[in-house]
């Protein structure tokens, strides 16, 4: 059975706001269906959205924000941790490795976290942003049950 993503789920993991892709749908750059007023889109639909080279600069610079925003914010009121994890996947499955962190964090109901994934070939680099012990749970739970 065929995973699926929603507009959440795709914004989660671009960083663009559900309102840029929106215009993306309509311009036909990002290719989904809606079903019961909902858009859904195939973990295909998601990779050649994210792989497109008019789409990479923004996705890129949102992920570069992130973590710029993240050094620059001397006044925390909370511990937190910013983490860059690099992967070579040259035989591992992208989709299963984005959709593991998403399901992650739906199922533990963070909103907190902020969540990034970014595909260059067999590169994959996730961007993980939050409270410090969720982070360190949540990659805690990745080495465990990798994908």
């Amino acid at each position: 059975m065929e995973k699926y993503f929603g507009i959440n789920e795709v914004s989660a993991m671009t960083g663009l706001t559900t309102r840029t892709l929106r215009n993306y749908i309509k311009s036909g750059v990002l290719i989904g269906e809606k079903v019961e007023g909902i858009w859904r889109f195939t973990e295909t639909d998601f990779e050649k959205f994210i792989s497109n080279p008019n789409v990479k600069p923004s996705i890129r610079a949102k992920n570069n924000a992130l973590v710029y925003d993240f050094l620059l914010d001397g006044k925390k009121k909370v511990n937190q941790i910013c983490t860059i994890i690099d992967l070579y996947e040259k035989d591992g499955n992208p989709r299963d490795l984005s959709q593991w962190f998403c399901d992650y964090i739906n199922h533990n109901k963070k909103e907190d976290i902020h969540f990034a994934f970014e595909k260059n070939g067999a590169n994959i680099r996730i961007i993980l942003k939050g409270q410090e012990q969720f982070v360190i749970r949540m990659l805690n739970a990745y080495n465990r049950d990798k994908p």
